[in-house]
């Protein structure tokens, strides 16, 4: 076989020779998607070795580029030793105020305050700038902000299909923004999700020379809803739990495609499918278990509200019942005359005479002689109508006790950690192979383990390990896009042999070795991303220097400029409670419906419930409009569509309609009905700056002097793109 990639069409062009119809189609799409997807089969020859992989071999700090910048900062020692390579000269610094928004944004996920301009301005000592990174990263809406990032890589949904962890899936997105605030060091940050126990110790000895087992901490009891996630169901039958825990911890910790060898050797990676399901061993002995986060006194408590709540309903639902019943009963019969004479006896006996297979027939056919609301309406006169139209009201109206608080945590059964291992044909678990049974390992593993301590703990203590040069790597290049878009390796989920390289190698093993001799603070490797002169660059240069910067490097790939991009959904959201002072601020806490209106909605857009449903939509329109994840797949890094959708919201929807309002209410009130105060007040609102003296000019004459037409001014602030965009 020749040493290149081969077209689908030799093997599976049978189908279209045989047929051109919309089925060979339909099967050549999804052929050739799997193609595009995966790659097309290598023998072990063209595969690449484990020892060719550039994020395999081990982290080596590079020494410091010499005589290339003034910056003290070492990031910056790397990228002007690139730039000088290439001939680009650097842009120079952004403005205070547009570093201010930067900042602001990027570390906490909101814009800065009139007063905190202001302050910032004032502050001309050399270490102004430091301090007000210092006071963001000690801020609590940090997590909030990072929190957000971590949950997109880490699959966090409210809901997602028969997701049995959704009643309590809110702890785990609690405990990740608190370990962030806390600044939990990013090797006990994964640890203490795969665990349940942040430390890297299993027992101590006191100084009496007694042995105990160190306890995990008991918040870190919701760090599992990361892998109690997964299930789709509480006994797990699918194995979802396990596949789930391998294909976002190889994505999230390890940036390597393993999913691609569940149904075969990796095409291109050296991973083969028995390391998929070696892997998957580790996670297979795993079980859901509920805990009710509740004491006595609450349970009883609930059993005489949901008593009241039950004799209240059933009142009403009899009386409705009765009512409709007459007409209720013809249609049930219309419909079910229409069935065989078989499963007609079937569901006319009554259930405890019903056999296993009629009881079958009867739980088969329930959704079709099912008679809804519309259907029975249709058949009744219009003060009918009317009057079952006020029954549904009052049953509606009579609402359930909220339910007692749980949370679903893992545990490891006895029973199925006995059991053997197998490769799955074509991932089924109902097809295993037992020709081909498997032990816990998982793909790079060392080549020999002892899993004495456990099979979760073996492989937790290598992937956090110094010698697995994976974790540092990529964690580094996580944090790194997080601030600049676009990570030093541009697919921050796939380190593989398709994943390409990065554009800055040896800024990253740098970076990586930082982290990991600062201990894993995730804080401090922030503090030294934004403090480098590189963050601290404009977003623009002089149009001579954009030419011919931008000629020799298109995409910026050397930093040579700041990027410039959208801001997510949740911070344009926020940006635009806060600018009309509606933000809560308040932390923790059941997700909120962003798409029904009540009090809960002017929190964090982090903490808006969101998810998927394949019979009816799960996250809000908003979130979708503005290309947020819904969970279902391991996000590294969101898309950034630009639609017609968006424009539309941010002119037409109520929630801005209401927040321009309540915005222009806001500066009449502070402004004193000052309109000179008021175009001031809402540029340094809205956009972090003052205006200019043509912005001014402008938004002057379309107030004519009237501070109630500030609305329509509020309105065109945040429909500007600056109010989109990171400066």
């Amino acid at each position: 076989m020749r040493n290149q990639i081969q077209s689908p069409e030799p093997s599976f062009g049978f189908l279209l020779r045989f047929d051109r119809g919309p089925f060979a189609i339909a099967a050549w799409l999804v052929v050739t998607s799997f193609y595009v997807l995966c790659g097309s089969p290598l023998t072990a020859k063209d595969r690449i070795s484990k020892e060719e992989l550039w994020s395999l071999k081990p982290i080596v700090r590079p020494s410091l580029p010499q005589g290339v910048t003034d910056s003290s900062n070492p990031i910056d020692s790397f990228i002007a030793e690139a730039s000088r390579a290439k001939g680009l000269s650097p842009a120079g610094p952004a403005g205070k105020l547009a570093l201010l928004r930067r900042v602001s944004l990027d570390l906490v996920g909101l814009p800065p305050t009139a007063e905190e301009q202001d302050a910032f301005l004032a502050d001309e000592s050399a270490d102004a700038y430091e301090k007000v990174v210092d006071r963001l990263l000690a801020s609590e809406q940090h997590g909030v902000r990072y929190g957000r990032h971590w949950l997109d890589v880490l699959r966090y949904a409210d809901l997602d299909e028969n997701m049995p962890a959704a009643a309590g899936i809110h702890y785990w997105r609690d405990w990740v923004i608190d370990a962030l605030n806390r600044d939990l060091p990013y090797d006990e940050f994964a640890r203490a999700q795969i665990l349940g126990n942040r430390s890297a110790k299993r027992q101590t000895i006191s100084a009496l020379g007694h042995l105990s087992i160190v306890e995990s901490r008991p918040e870190d009891l919701f760090a599992l809803g990361f892998l109690a996630r997964g299930a789709t169901a509480p006994g797990d039958g699918d194995q979802q739990l396990a596949f789930s825990a391998v294909e976002t911890i190889s994505s999230a910790f390890l940036a390597m495609t393993v999913s691609c060898a569940r149904c075969h050797d990796h095409f291109y990676d050296p991973i083969k499918q028995t390391d998929y399901y070696s892997m998957k061993a580790l996670f297979d002995p795993l079980v859901l278990r509920r805990i009710d986060l509740t004491t006595p006194e609450q349970v009883f408590t609930q059993g005489r509200k949901v008593g009241e709540y039950e004799t209240k309903s059933k009142v009403l639902v009899e009386a409705m019942r009765a009512f409709i019943q007459p007409h209720h009963a013809r249609l049930y019969e219309e419909r079910l005359s229409m069935m065989t004479k078989e499963v007609q006896a079937a569901i006319r006996k009554p259930e405890k005479e019903r056999s296993a297979e009629e009881q079958k027939i009867y739980v088969d056919y329930y959704p079709i002689l099912r008679i809804d609301p519309p259907k029975i309406k249709a058949v009744m006169t219009s003060e009918e109508v009317k009057r079952y139209d006020e029954f549904l009201k009052q049953i509606a109206a009579v609402k359930p006790p909220e339910p007692l608080p749980v949370f679903w945590t893992v545990a490891e059964d006895a029973k199925r950690a006995s059991e053997t291992n197998y490769v799955l044909i074509t991932g089924d678990p109902a097809r295993p192979k037992k020709s081909q049974p498997v032990k816990p390992g998982f793909p790079f593993a060392p080549d020999k383990i002892e899993f004495r301590e456990g099979r979760r703990e073996s492989f937790v203590d290598w992937l956090t390990s110094p010698e697995n040069p994976l974790f540092a790597r990529v964690g580094a290049n996580r944090i790194w896009q997080w601030h600049f878009g676009t990570g030093l390796h541009e697919l921050s989920s796939d380190f593989g042999a398709l994943g390409g390289k990065p554009a800055h190698p040896r800024l990253l093993d740098w970076l990586a070795s930082e982290f990991m001799s600062q201990k894993y603070s995730m804080k401090r490797l922030h503090r030294l991303i934004v403090t480098s002169q590189t963050y601290r660059r404009a977003s623009s240069a002089p149009p001579e220097l954009e030419t011919s910067n931008h000629q020799t490097d298109p995409n910026n790939s050397m930093l040579w400029k700041f990027p410039l991009r959208r801001l997510e959904a949740e911070v344009i959201r926020d940006a635009t409670l806060m600018a009309s002072a509606k933000l809560d601020l308040t932390l923790g806490g059941k997700s909120f419906d962003g798409d029904k209106p009540d009090p809960g909605t002017h929190r964090r857009a982090a903490y808006m419930s969101r998810g998927y449903r394949s019979f009816a939509d799960a996250m809000p329109d908003y979130l979708q409009t503005f290309d947020a994840d819904d969970g279902r797949a391991v996000c590294p890094r969101r898309n950034q569509t630009v639609t017609a959708s968006q424009a539309l919201f941010m002119m037409n929807n109520e929630f801005v309609e209401e927040a321009s309002a309540s915005f222009g209410e806001l500066l009449r009130r502070t402004s004193i009905g000052d309109v000179n105060s008021i175009v001031n007040l809402g540029f340094k609102t809205a956009l972090g700056r003052p205006p200019s003296e043509s912005e001014r000019a402008k938004s002057l004459n379309y107030l004519e002097g009237d501070p109630n037409r500030s609305k329509g001014f509020t309105w065109m602030l945040l429909n500007l793109d600056e109010f989109l965009y990171v400066p």
